[in-house]
């Protein structure tokens, strides 16, 4: 099982490092899922986030070969992404792969300009709701949820809510019993403290 993250500037810290840490945490802890984790950006450089963290990915995109599981973060870079076509156009194989989707935040912006998301429930970071039914209006807009698992494409909203899909994907691709001992082994408390 192949997991890719995806690295560009500007995305936002969490929604990579904390999917990160919950499938990361599942391929070490438990290797004999035969689970693998990587990141790979555009050019495979260096990338800056939001805030200025800066990461260095183990390769690039075009060196990925085939995933079974790619995901997407977001951030104002995404703004840039959805005018890329390469980027588009690597989405758009990804599906047509049978490989499953994923994005967190503004990375569903994407998702819905590649036309991943048409026809489909979807959500995003709640200040771009809006946007993300603007690009495709047959997207079903869900403003509560979490996260939306429409069968090949996860869409998760904003941030932290990356944490809670990941999770949820472990579910998914392993099983209940495994998600509940990455979120032990990673100490999450998803209750707020404030």
């Amino acid at each position: 099982m192949r997991i890719a993250l995806i690295c560009f500037d500007d995305m936002e810290e969490l929604d990579l490092v904390g999917p990160w840490e919950v499938l990361r945490m599942w391929q070490m802890q438990h290797p004999d899922d035969g689970v693998e984790v990587f990141t790979a950006s555009l050019d495979g450089e260096t990338v800056t986030c939001a805030k200025g963290m800066r990461i260095g990915t183990d390769m690039a995109a075009s060196e990925m070969g085939e995933v079974d599981v790619l995901l997407l973060p977001g951030g104002m870079g995404t703004r840039a992404l959805m005018r890329r076509e390469p980027v588009l156009e690597l989405l758009r194989d990804t599906a047509r792969s049978g490989a499953l989707v994923t994005s967190v935040c503004t990375g569903s912006l994407v998702l819905a300009t590649a036309g991943l998301l048409g026809g489909r429930p979807a959500t995003t970071y709640w200040s771009v709701l809006d946007l993300l039914g603007e690009i495709d209006r047959t997207i079903e807009v869900r403003p509560d949820d979490r996260w939306v698992d429409s069968g090949d494409v996860i869409t998760a909203s904003g941030v932290s809510a990356g944490i809670d899909m990941a999770l949820h994907l472990v579910e998914r691709l392993h099983s209940l019993e495994r998600a509940r001992e990455v979120r032990r082994e990673i100490q999450y408390d998803p209750e707020p403290p404030v």
